[in-house]
């Protein structure tokens, strides 16, 4: 059987009926997806090889105007949950969960894990992060427990829009990148690796999880 990247966020059993709904299950495949997306975003700030997209344009955004780029990251966040308004994107204990785990785990690598010398072994990082960051979406978004800030919008882009999942994370990465490039932010190998294959990254396991939940 021909293998697809999935088009959207599947029907799990472990699917809340409501943002809020936690249970052990629930709660464990919450922490696991969170945890895996801290190391894999981790991987990639070790590597050296350039910033995610949207740590670009919050580092673009803070040579600009000399507000702290850790107050940009929390300005953008905080204007794209506005944004989520007139998408109808709702926040749940996952989005609060995902604020915090997410940063605790990404700190945790950076700390464990010294930056490598050799080239290969850089590039090397940057891929097992965007396929670590791809695998711990799929397991927490897949959990309806509500979205971190840019997921969320990505997830209500894409139900509004009707467009695979995966495309709309590309578009939204490239764009952000453009934006934080314009503005002066540092831009690597491992930027551009991020921003091209995060939304395959993130289809690809959804369609895992899918398959695997399938009945």
């Amino acid at each position: 059987m021909r293998f697809r990247l999935s088009r959207t966020i599947p029907d799990t059993p472990w699917r809340a009926s409501n943002t809020w709904s936690l249970t052990p299950v629930r709660f464990l495949i919450l922490v696991i997806g969170l945890a895996l997306f801290g190391i894999g975003d981790g991987l990639l700030v070790v590597a050296h090889l350039g910033n995610a997209p949207w740590t670009v344009l919050a580092q673009g955004l803070s040579l600009r105007t000399g507000i702290a780029l850790g107050w940009w990251t929390f300005i953008i966040s905080t204007i794209v949950l506005l944004i989520w308004i007139p998408l109808r994107e709702k926040p749940g204990f996952g989005t609060i969960a995902n604020i915090v785990l997410v940063a605790f785990f990404i700190q945790l690598t950076v700390d464990l894990l010294p930056t490598p010398t050799l080239l290969w072994e850089q590039l090397t990082l940057s891929t097992i992060g965007v396929l670590i960051v791809g695998a711990g979406s799929s397991l927490y978004l897949t959990c309806g427990l509500g979205p971190g800030p840019r997921d969320g919008l990505m997830t209500a882009l894409h139900y509004r829009s009707g467009l695979p999942v995966g495309r709309v994370r590309l578009f939204i990465e490239l764009i952000v990148l453009s934006m934080g490039w314009a503005l002066g932010g540092r831009v690597g190998v491992g930027t551009f690796l991020f921003a091209l294959f995060i939304g395959f990254s993130i289809a690809f396991w959804l369609e895992i999880v899918r398959r695997f939940t399938a009945h």
